[in-house]
């Protein structure tokens, strides 16, 4: 038996077909079917349940593609508008042959957020996701080209070890800080692939120092570790916003390691910024966590201890 599914436009087809046509190569391994793509058609085939199947997949992803209406930024590039009721009840990710979606209401919300804010702060524990979920609609971004670029950053704050006895320059010091934002994306883009949009620029990634000064236009930015901001550094970073840019600010105020008399800028940002516009706040708690089960039950038992 065979199915048909129709695309609007070239674009559509990139974003339904996958980077290097990883969602078809991905239906044909997962569901047993045979793909051909020509002409902005996509046919499948295969037996009946097996079809039904990957085209149920695919009509869920084009689905998500379709959201909302596409107009024109200032600078040329295609900006999305949506509201909430625009969104998929769940929304869901394919990055390198896998399926990431949220695992909580919680989880949920801060992905629905993402969507619809400019600016969105997703506060909790560790391990409910805050940076991989980000990382997840920030890929989605460019991919679908609703921003040109990815920026990822974190304030160089040391975590009770100092980075002055570490080896070599300023940059082999601070580079295995910045490491896990090079675990989370190296998780969702093949190895060459994410190298090649580290090489041009297309996702950059650099301690919260090297932010200042800068307007960046187009972008999709990540502030990890944000409860390790002062004041000024969480202001520095939220005026970097540019236009048609989109900015995620994650952390966990219960691991702060500022010096101590100095207030995280995350914290205070609940005040600051509470009933702007376009900013939107997302709590995660230690239900929320996706980690080893035990992640759970540790945060319990210190927030315990330390109440």
């Amino acid at each position: 038996m065979d199915k048909l599914i129709k695309l609007n436009s070239n674009e559509e087809a990139i974003a339904l077909y996958g980077s290097l046509d990883e969602n078809l190569r991905f239906a044909e391994k997962e569901y047993g079917v045979r793909i051909s793509a020509r002409n902005y058609r996509l046919k499948i085939s295969g037996d009946k349940k097996n079809v039904d199947a990957a085209h149920l997949f695919f009509q869920e992803r084009l689905k998500e593609i379709r959201g909302g209406g596409r107009i024109a930024g200032e600078h040329g590039h295609e900006k999305v508008q949506l509201t909430e009721n625009d969104l998929p009840e769940t929304i869901s990710f394919y990055h390198r042959g896998k399926t990431i979606r949220a695992r909580s209401k919680n989880q949920e919300l801060y992905l629905k957020a993402i969507q619809v804010n400019d600016v969105v702060v997703g506060i909790g524990p560790a391990g409910t996701g805050k940076t991989y979920l980000a990382m997840a609609s920030a890929i989605d971004f460019l991919k679908r080209k609703r921003v040109s670029r990815i920026v990822l950053t974190r304030p160089a704050v040391e975590a009770g070890e100092s980075l002055g006895f570490l080896p070599g320059d300023l940059y082999a010091k601070i580079n295995p800080y910045l490491r896990p934002l090079y675990d989370a994306l190296y998780d969702m883009l093949d190895y060459d692939e994410a190298t090649r949009y580290l090489e041009r620029g297309v996702i950059e990634v650099a301690p919260l120092a090297y932010m200042r000064g800068r307007t960046l236009n187009d972008s999709f930015i990540i502030l990890d570790e944000a409860q390790n901001c002062t004041h000024a550094q969480m202001k520095m970073f939220l005026t970097r916003l540019g236009e048609s840019s989109r900015a995620v600010v994650t952390g966990d105020i219960t691991q702060i390691d500022l010096p101590a008399g100095k207030v995280s800028g995350l914290v205070e940002s609940k005040a600051v910024l509470a009933n702007i516009l376009g900013i939107q706040f997302v709590f995660l708690h230690e239900v929320d966590v996706v980690r080893h089960p035990l992640v759970q039950a540790i945060i319990r038992a210190y927030e315990k201890y330390e109440r």
